[in-house]
């Protein structure tokens, strides 16, 4: 079944990682997609530019643009949204996976850097979805997802990582508010979040640099988190929206129950990601 054939997907930072493999998903039924970042030269750590995405998503079945954006400021935005529309008729599905990390403690945290996790993270997705909602309202069943957590309050999520916290969970926030403002128009704005740490250059870049083989044995592939929104964005919008979805969840409740295809080494203990308690994720209900 070919669920999203013909859709048009709007996907920030998508060049890698689990944009490219949310990306990669919907060009495997024929959709189209608008590659939204600012890679266009190769980088020396970091693979994948918007135009050998494009490349690799049309291989894999998809159609497939790769448009220069910084998605900090609202000119390029508006271009990007116009470009996309232009080449495909429209936009169905926005997907926010753009996000700027740096989870330090307060007194590490330059202002520079909070700037930019604020900037990407929250602003970022209220922005691209604030120019994406006119052409979604025209869509039908069209979706918003953020790539954002659960938004646990407790204390242990904020102190490690204050600024990092508060920029990812405005992610979430926006699909709590705008779940609620865009329902009666039929637009769906959900979250999703990965229960254990992803095999993603934010990983092996980062967060990763402490543990045996850059943590790659300890995370689950991104094709978990691409197979999760696939879900969600199959889903009918006018009943699915503002879920807080975590990925391990949403593919089981989904009838999947067996999940050691996405284990980045057989057998492996994932290791947990931040904001995930134990029960999150198991309270979305499917078509």
């Amino acid at each position: 079944m070919t669920k999203l054939k013909g859709k048009t997907l709007f996907i920030t930072g998508a060049t890698r990682g689990i944009g490219f493999a949310i990306a990669k998903r919907a060009a495997m039924d024929g959709a189209n997609i608008a590659i939204v970042a600012k890679t266009t030269e190769p980088h020396p750590t970091l693979p994948g530019t918007i135009y050998t995405a494009a490349d690799e998503l049309k291989e894999a079945g998809g159609n497939a643009i790769g448009i220069k954006t910084d998605i900090r400021f609202e000119e390029e935005v508006n271009a990007a949204v116009e470009k996309a529309v232009s080449e495909f008729g429209g936009i169905d599905i926005c997907v926010n996976n753009a996000s700027a990390i740096s989870p330090t403690p307060t007194l590490q945290t330059d202002m520079k850097r909070y700037d930019l996790m604020h900037n990407i993270n929250t602003r970022g997705t209220f922005l691209v979805s604030k120019t994406c909602i006119p052409h979604l309202k025209k869509a039908e069943n069209p979706h918003i997802l953020n790539l954002g957590p659960p938004l646990n309050m407790e204390g242990n999520w904020f102190a490690p990582h204050v600024a990092y916290t508060m920029a990812k969970y405005g992610m979430s926030m926006c699909t709590l508010g705008m779940s609620e403002e865009l329902k009666s128009s039929g637009v769906a704005v959900n979250s999703l979040w990965p229960r254990t740490m992803i095999n993603t250059s934010a990983v092996t870049n980062i967060l990763a640099k402490s543990m045996e083989d850059k943590g790659l044995s300890k995370c689950r592939t991104p094709e978990i988190m691409s197979d999760a929104a696939y879900i969600i964005l199959t889903q009918d919008s006018k009943k699915f929206t503002g879920n807080m979805c975590v990925d391990d969840s949403t593919i089981i409740k989904s009838g999947k129950t067996d999940l050691s295809e996405y284990l980045a080494t057989p057998n492996a203990e994932p290791f947990p990601d931040f904001f995930v308690n134990k029960d999150d994720g198991n309270d979305i209900v499917l078509d």
